[in-house]
């Protein structure tokens, strides 16, 4: 379980309705430990980017206590990174001989995971520094003890620093380890304690979160209805938002045909577990014309117990596995779901459920709708994430995480960034679209996620402030820390790719899918009803927290269609395809330059009923911050949606 002294928490990746919330989660490139001849200062071994950025002098407030109590977590590197990281690359690529040579979880614990020896040499070393070791298994060892024994375990002073008006302990030069532990060591997390979270244990979680309902009326396909007294905009009336796609339109959509994702498992990763999901996809399922869960098709595996239920909003993050599990169904009715709950939203809880799916190997498909902006984001932890995708990808395991709902994330940070784990060069970024399925669920057209918001006037006659505020988009853009992807080269535009830093970076997102909460998803929960009971009710929902498990099927039924054998890492085949009537490449202006799109919206001003009245606004389409959808390859979009080819491109 995670400490209670580290970095922040991870949240939701867009549960997006009028606008979009916070997204969550982080990775960068894996940092290999340093070299004999570039990394050590008296025969140690430098674990690169465990000293934060904000530890500058300037912030320096002097040297913690020495008997302040620390609590870390030591990552291993096991028998081989270099190795690992070079298989991962070979196996997921196309050209390569090695293509899809995939290897069993005891294979890659055989070749690259820690030996016996590495624990016990890399246990003993704590031990006799002063630690206390709390919890080992194969990828890290937990120990908790005193500053002045973890400034001796890991050659650093411990200093307090200023950082936005508060206080906390980080090393003062980064932390290293023994050069006879071999490069046992891939990094340390927990040395700093920004922020600090509660010890907050707990083995029952709250009840769901207060109900929201979506004002009607509504357009039952795009479309449909429109009110011809509300004011034009762009030259037409702008009809009303769908009531929520269903998976007979996103099927239709993006080219399901006769796929189902039978023979195919996919797991959802989230923090917590929705006490009411079984019957809530049940009830959904029924309700909306999917297809009956089978006896097992869908299951858990879930913590003893669990952390930080209040910092990480333990209830909110129901609604996030409601979605992903109904999404994924939707598109995929056949495939297997595997529900795998994080201990908390914290770095290493994640971590966590995503090792237990990957030593497991308890699925080929792993959606993730959670992650964080880039800033907050440090090597250490970025090193540990990508071990963990790095082994998936050598076992045919392909991770999909959702890009952010804050565009380039300028209005809700003041700094344009993208998000992570999304900027991995070892995963599938996921971005947004608004979508239109017409009539008998004919696909109409994309335009990239992005929303102004303009309001009704009082007196009816028009849209206050046309178009209105930026109130959420598709995350997307260039990373500042990880290099650019070999799949990426030479469909990336270097007017993207290179933006004022030394060479060509990640771009993000790869792929897209339908995530505008306009134009959304219908999902059904049990939530807490106004007069406090529990009740089930269904509403539009969106953010590339749909996106994600939206691709997630779609890749069950290429993978069905590829005659079970696993995709796995799945960006070099992605980009392969890049050009190709497998993708609808998704502009801002799918009916031609200056012709702008809108919807109209009415919602209920208190989220639940009509008792404090209603809002009605009009959301402009494909207006995303910075970021643009055009043709080809783009930062909203990546190379496009699924189209009506792309599953049946995996066919053999």
């Amino acid at each position: 379980m995670r400490s209670s002294r580290s970095r922040a928490p991870r949240t939701r990746a867009g549960l997006a309705w009028a606008a979009a919330l916070p997204l969550v989660a982080g990775a960068l490139a894996l940092g290999a430990p340093a070299a004999d001849a570039a990394g050590h200062d008296g025969g140690r071994q430098l674990l690169q980017g465990t000293k934060p950025l904000w530890a500058t002098r300037q912030a320096d407030q002097g040297a913690t206590s020495g008997s302040a109590e620390i609590t870390a977590r030591v990552y291993l590197a096991g028998r081989d990174a270099k190795g690992l990281a070079g298989y991962a690359k070979a196996v997921s690529d196309p050209h390569s001989a090695a293509y899809g040579k995939y290897l069993s979880p005891a294979q890659v614990k055989a070749r690259y995971g820690a030996t016996q020896d590495q624990i016990v040499k890399v246990t003993a070393w704590l031990k006799k520094s002063g630690l206390t070791v709390t919890a080992t298994s194969r990828r890290f060892v937990t120990v908790k003890g005193d500053a002045a024994a973890a400034e001796r375990a890991f050659a650093t002073d411990l200093h307090n620093y200023r950082k936005s008006g508060h206080t906390y302990h980080a090393p003062s030069a980064a932390a290293s380890a023994p050069a006879t532990l071999g490069g046992a060591v891939l990094t340390v997390t927990g040395l700093d304690n920004a922020p600090r979270l509660a010890e907050h244990h707990a083995t029952e979680l709250p009840p769901p979160s207060a109900v929201f309902r979506n004002a009607g009326p509504f357009s039952s396909y795009y479309g449909s209805k429109t009110d011809k007294k509300l004011p034009s905009a762009y030259g037409s009336k702008a009809p009303y938002a769908v009531k929520g796609y269903t998976g007979k339109q996103l099927r239709a959509a993006y080219g399901a045909k006769k796929y189902t994702g039978k023979g195919v498992t996919v797991a959802i990763t989230d923090a917590y577990a929705s006490p009411t999901i079984a019957r809530d996809a049940r009830t959904y399922a029924a309700r909306n014309g999917d297809q009956r869960y089978r006896r097992g098709q869908l299951s858990q595996v879930l913590p003893k117990d669990y952390s930080h239920i209040e910092e990480c909003d333990a209830a909110g993050w129901y609604g996030e596995e409601t979605l992903d599990v109904e999404a994924v169904h939707a598109v995929a009715p056949d495939s297997d779901i595997v529900y795998v709950g994080g201990a908390s939203c914290a770095d290493d809880d994640l971590l966590d459920s995503l090792g237990t799916v990957v030593d497991g190997h308890l699925a080929d498909i792993v959606s993730n709708s959670w992650g964080d902006i880039e800033a907050n984001e440090t090597p250490d932890v970025a090193a540990a994430y990508d071990q963990v995708f790095q082994q998936g990808a050598v076992q045919g395991i392909g991770f999909y995480f959702s890009s952010g709902d804050n565009g380039d994330e300028v209005a809700n940070t003041g700094t344009k960034q993208v998000d992570t784990p999304a900027n991995s060069a070892w995963v599938t970024a996921v971005g947004g679209t608004s979508l239109a399925v017409g009539k008998h669920d004919a696909y109409q057209w994309e335009t990239g996620w992005g929303t102004q918001k303009a309001v009704l006037s009082k007196d009816g006659n028009d849209w206050s402030g046309f178009p209105g505020a930026f109130s959420g988009g598709a995350g997307g853009g260039t990373s500042k820390t990880v290099a650019q992807p070999y799949y990426q080269r030479g469909v990336v535009p270097d007017s993207l790719s290179k933006t004022g830093l030394a060479g060509a970076m990640r771009t993000v997102p790869d792929i897209a899918a339908v995530a505008d909460p306009n134009t959304g998803f219908l999902v059904g929960q049990t939530q807490t009803q106004t007069d406090g009971s529990l009740g089930y009710s269904e509403y539009r929902i969106g953010g590339t927290s749909l996106a994600a498990p939206v691709i997630a099927g779609v890749q069950a039924l290429a993978q069905q269609a590829r005659h079970g054998v696993a995709i796995g890492f799945a960006n070099p085949g992605i980009y392969q395809r890049y050009g190709t009537a497998a993708y609808h490449d998704v502009t801002d202006h799918p009916l031609g330059a200056g012709r702008d799109l809108a919807v109209v919206r009415t919602d209920y001003n208190n989220s639940a009923d009509n008792s404090e009245g209603t809002t009605t606004s009009l959301r402009s389409l494909g207006k995303d911050s910075s970021l643009h959808a055009g043709v080809g390859y783009d930062d909203v979009t990546g190379v496009g949606s699924p189209g009506t080819g792309y599953v049946s491109s995996y066919r053999p």
